[in-house]
């Protein structure tokens, strides 16, 4: 019986396909057509946008159990025969027409050909200028800019958002042409040095964001595709490293101490409040959904039983029944944060204004990829931005009650998937949020304690104490890079590039709760978190042979860190906003 053949894509195919509204991955020289399975898609739909068009091999091997990774082939439509070259997906500002790409190489091709002819002097040497003019054209990025404000692009896609330019591909990137790459304006640089001329505020951002990002690029690996792929080509040998040595098999007892751990916290809290010792009681029911949130990170990762079922039941369980929050929410916007992480412009666990910024490139009113809506910068955030480092532990006390807002939203508007193997998880989660009201502020809170304000302390008090994993997470992520360093990049660059561990003593392990290897677990999300320690050394030697930073401080010092970035963009305001000032008063 003779083999079906096999349908081979172009670029230009792949590109048309992009246009017609198709999301359309790359999948280890498979061509995926997942337009159809993005309502069924557990994970969410926002994180397959943003890897079309793109060779998502790597992402979808580290976020997939074997069993998923087996039925990829349905949605196959064909193979490549060349090597793929990424680009900009619609949701982050790629814009496709049908046929432009193909129009585009033709004209390309005339124009150089004629361009040759002219410097030839109407020599003609067949072969030899057809070897000079035709060189590889799959690095010319077809359209792959971006207007102003947001626009529908393409059909079948969400609303997209501004981005700035990405970094050029196929180039090695050196200090000598990042300066074309990332300029800055020696002019403005110069006016603030004398503090006497007008600048553009916004200028002065551009500066400000563009010298990140060019120490960004002097420190990393070229982001050149040979480079990139050589990272790539390591970081697999690492994973089947990783796969060889167990460190995916999880031993169950490790959750069941944790359980043990949770369960007397709650004994503990319940007790307490029998005798009337309220604080006490608060602080043991806040520790416990500290542990609590551990768990439900693990199963929403399915690290447990690598069941995807049976591991997100009991995270919802533990997530939604005792604690109040939505892990399909948490779902949903965690895969988005380790894809894209800590992008600006797309990532939502670095979008919190009008509170915090740590990109100067949210004080451009920026379109959110992630909550379709705009993050103004207006009065709130001018006002709260410039003493953000005062504010960041205070406003962190409150993080959980912003989280109830999220999970309730999430589930009322139906954000989750509504087909497929996780459609009745947005049900079970509605009776779970519920059943939490119900024990905890009715029969918890209105029913036991008596008077309101012994009511309110002990619902502040019990808030307040979950407030280190909202510090543990902001840490990891707060201080690292946001620069958009391109398509080019590879998966363990970005995540090595933008996540920094916390280096704890290992009977401090349980207070963290494995979240201080960030960096490993971003590399590795469906590791369990008690084997990260065993992982570290394997990782580490694996950034020093591909030249990758592993970012690795103390609490105390991530602290200062973080609070230091705070304290920077907030400096950073402060001059924006003063420049503003000077410069429309300079207008009239």
């Amino acid at each position: 019986m003779s083999k079906k053949p096999v349908n081979i894509l172009s670029r230009a195919d792949v590109i048309d396909l992009i246009a017609e509204g198709k999301a359309i991955v790359i999948y280890k020289k498979n061509v995926l057509n997942l337009t159809n399975w993005i309502r069924n898609h557990p994970g969410g739909d926002k994180a397959v946008y943003h890897m079309v068009g793109r060779d998502s091999t790597d992402e979808m091997n580290a976020y997939h159990s074997d069993e998923t990774i087996s039925i990829f082939s349905r949605w196959k439509i064909g193979e490549i025969d060349h090597y793929w070259e990424n680009l900009l997906p619609p949701i982050q500002g790629g814009i496709y027409k049908k046929g432009q790409y193909q129009q585009e190489e033709d004209e390309i091709l005339v124009a150089r050909t004629q361009s040759l002819d002219d410097k030839l002097d109407d020599i003609s040497s067949t072969s030899s200028l057809e070897e000079t003019a035709s060189p590889s054209l799959t690095n010319e990025s077809p359209n792959e800019t971006v207007d102003e404000f947001p626009t529908n692009y393409s059909a079948g896609y969400p609303k997209v958002n501004t981005v700035k330019p990405v970094v050029p591909q196929n180039i090695l990137v050196t200090e000598e042409n990042t300066n074309n790459l990332f300029p800055i304006d020696e002019k403005v640089t110069e006016t603030i040095a004398k503090k006497s001329a007008i600048v553009d505020p916004k200028l002065l951002m551009e500066n400000y964001d563009n010298e990140l990002t060019r120490q960004d690029i002097l420190q990393l690996p070229a982001l050149d595709y040979d480079t990139q792929q050589n990272l790539r080509d390591k970081y697999n040998e690492l994973h089947e490293t990783i796969i060889r040595n167990g460190f995916y098999t999880c031993d169950l007892w490790n959750y069941g101490r944790e359980l043990i751990k949770i369960g007397s916290l709650m004994l503990y809290s319940f007790s307490f409040l029998k005798i009337g010792w309220l604080t006490l009681s608060a602080i043991c029911m806040g520790s416990a959904w500290h542990q609590m949130t551990f768990i439900a990170h693990d199963s929403g990762h399915v690290s447990l039983t690598h069941n995807y079922q049976l591991d997100n039941l009991f995270g919802m369980i533990i997530a939604d029944w005792f604690g109040g929050l939505s892990l399909g929410w948490w779902k949903r916007n965690h895969n988005v944060h380790h894809l894209i992480t800590n992008d600006p412009v797309h990532d939502p666990d670095i979008q919190h204004l009008p509170f915090f910024a740590v990109s100067v490139r949210l004080f451009n009113n920026v379109y959110s990829t992630y909550y379709d809506n705009y993050l103004w910068f207006d009065k709130a955030a001018e006002f709260f931005i410039p003493f953000q480092k005062y504010l960041y532990y205070p406003i962190l006390c409150f993080g959980r009650f912003n989280l109830y807002f999220l999970s309730w939203s999430h589930l009322i508007r139906g954000l989750g998937p509504r087909h497929g193997k996780a459609a009745w998880f947005r049900y079970f989660e509605l009776a779970g949020l519920s059943f939490f009201f119900y024990w905890f502020f009715y029969l918890l809170v209105f029913k036991s304690i008596d008077g309101w304000g012994n009511r309110i302390l002990y619902v502040l008090v019990s808030h307040i104490a979950t407030m280190l994993v909202h510090v543990q997470i902001t840490l990891s992520h707060f201080a690292m890079s946001t620069s958009d360093l391109g398509v080019s990049e590879s998966f363990p660059s970005r995540q090595l590039r933008t996540t920094m561990d916390v280096d704890c003593p290992e009977w401090l392990d349980f207070l963290h709760g494995g979240l201080q290897f960030q960096a490993i677990h971003h590399l590795f999300p469906r590791i369990p978190r008690h084997n990260f320690r065993r992982v570290q050394p394997f990782v580490i030697k694996f950034c020093e042979e591909v030249g990758l930073p592993y970012s690795i401080y103390g609490f105390g010092e991530g602290n200062e860190i973080v609070i230091s970035k705070l304290a920077d963009i907030g400096k950073q305001c402060t001059i924006m906003l003063d420049c503003t000032k000077s410069y429309d008063g300079d207008l009239y």
